[in-house]
């Protein structure tokens, strides 16, 4: 059993064939999926998904990408859709600064907002941070200060030093088809030497397609081969990573049950 922890299947790539999609992951035993949220304008949307489909969870949260459209969405808002059955998390948020024209402030206040919002439901934090480790760490650990919550980083690209930081406020790092890119040398250190009932994976479909299909379009049936990767890189077998991997998922996102 595998748990695809962060796709798309909003995304018109996957939702045009969705019922495929899933019946190619369930044949593959990636058996639970979380459609992740990245406009709260179309969650709407993403919740009628997984509603559909008893193996599909979701989140709700404005990806900082998007903050022009959606504006700073506040803690209540996100909170009144954290009692649905099929939300198990909140995101995907974080900070962004790749992109020169990136609103540092709004980035920010949204970030916390939605922190607030774990730190009251319980729900976990599911974190995107791009350019921007430092601030990303310091709001992390400013409003752990405050009240404690739980979360993931996820399709971790940065340096050892934020993996570090995160796992000593009792986050999660998730591998994502990166993870088995030949260059991607650092990553794969990092993903040999976390502590592994911290390491979650996901695919980011329809993004980030791991080797060898890299370059295609991504989906969750394609888990199984960053598991396999995982497994390789920990001297694993890859029925026990995927042991280890699918009960990380269920003790950070307890929402889902088993």
């Amino acid at each position: 059993m595998l748990v695809d922890s962060h796709c798309h299947l909003d995304f018109e790539e996957l939702n045009k064939d969705l019922e495929l999609v899933v019946q190619r992951a369930l044949k593959l035993d990636v058996t639970i999926l979380q459609t992740i949220c990245t406009q709260i304008s179309k969650f709407k949307f993403i919740y009628e998904i997984a509603e559909r489909y008893g193996n599909i969870y979701c989140s709700v949260g404005n990806h900082p990408l998007y903050l022009k459209e959606e504006g700073v969405v506040e803690c209540t808002s996100i909170l009144e859709f954290c009692q649905l059955s099929k939300v198990i998390g909140i995101g995907e948020t974080g900070l962004d600064y790749y992109h020169p024209d990136f609103d540092k402030l709004s980035q920010k206040k949204s970030f916390i907002e939605h922190i607030k919002a774990s730190q009251v439901s319980g729900l976990p934090i599911i974190i995107h941070t791009r350019s921007a480790d430092d601030d990303t760490v310091g709001i992390l650990k400013e409003q752990m200060q405050e009240k404690s919550f739980t979360g993931v980083i996820h399709c971790f690209t940065a340096n050892r030093g934020l993996a570090n930081a995160c796992i000593d406020m009792g986050l999660y790092i998730s591998a994502s088809g990166i993870l088995t890119f030949r260059n991607a040398t650092d990553i794969q250190q990092t993903f040999k030497e976390l502590p592994e009932d911290r390491i979650i994976i996901e695919t980011d479909a329809p993004f980030l397609a791991p080797s060898p299909f890299r370059g295609k379009i991504n989906e969750p049936s394609y888990l199984t081969h960053t598991a396999l990767f995982l497994a390789n890189l920990r001297t694993k077998s890859f029925q026990e990573i995927a042991k280890i991997i699918t009960d990380n998922f269920f003790r950070l996102f307890t929402k889902a049950g088993r």
